[in-house]
């Protein structure tokens, strides 16, 4: 039977565009569903792409309201689903513990750097000014912190001879679209332990 998901954004949304592409003729083909794809802004450009294809779209404006408050009528909107994992991707969101708690085990993120190493935003700037050989890509469950929760998995990202931002952005994207929907399969097959 299919897993549900439900993909969270706050951009372009570029991760949801590479794990649909995958769940209509890639690796995640008849193992996932993408239910619905949620932004906290109006404007994410992601929410587009996903109508095209025919996915249900919502957003929540988060401006001005408390963490728990918004998480409230995001975890309220979702009640109405049967949502077996949620992904981060590009939601640029700290959760509170009531939604944490509320799909504890369920909540997947991407981050574009060692978690041990970077956490939050600019990770790719962090490794470009740091001029870093690699990096790694990790795909983590999510607690209260800003990407401290548990490691799932880590891949590594070549940045020798890089020369410019862009690169590093576009060699760890290119590892970000393919790894995130692998890792995704691999939870759903049990293939983790």
């Amino acid at each position: 039977m299919k897993k549900k998901i439900a993909i969270f954004i706050s951009g372009r949304g570029s991760n949801m565009k590479a794990i649909v592409e995958q769940c209509r003729n890639g690796i995640l083909k008849n193992l996932v569903d993408v239910e619905v794809v949620f932004a906290n802004k109006e404007d994410a450009a992601g929410l587009d792409y996903a109508r095209s294809m025919g996915i249900r779209t919502k957003w929540i404006s988060s401006k001005g309201l408390k963490r728990s408050v918004f998480d409230q009528k995001v975890i309220d909107f979702l009640d109405g689903f049967t949502i077996d994992y949620i992904i981060l991707a590009g939601y640029m969101r700290v959760l509170s513990g009531i939604f944490v708690n509320a799909f504890s085990g369920k909540i997947i993120n991407i981050h574009p750097a060692d978690t041990f190493k970077h956490q939050g935003l600019h990770a790719y700037e962090w490794a470009f000014n740091n001029n870093l050989q690699e990096t790694k890509i990790t795909v983590h469950y999510v607690d209260e912190g800003m990407d401290t929760g548990a490691v799932i998995s880590q891949h590594i990202v070549d940045l020798k001879g890089v020369q410019t931002l862009k690169e590093v952005e576009e060699r760890g994207l290119k590892v970000e679209h393919k790894f995130y929907s692998e890792i995704i399969r691999m939870l759903i097959l049990n293939e983790t332990n």
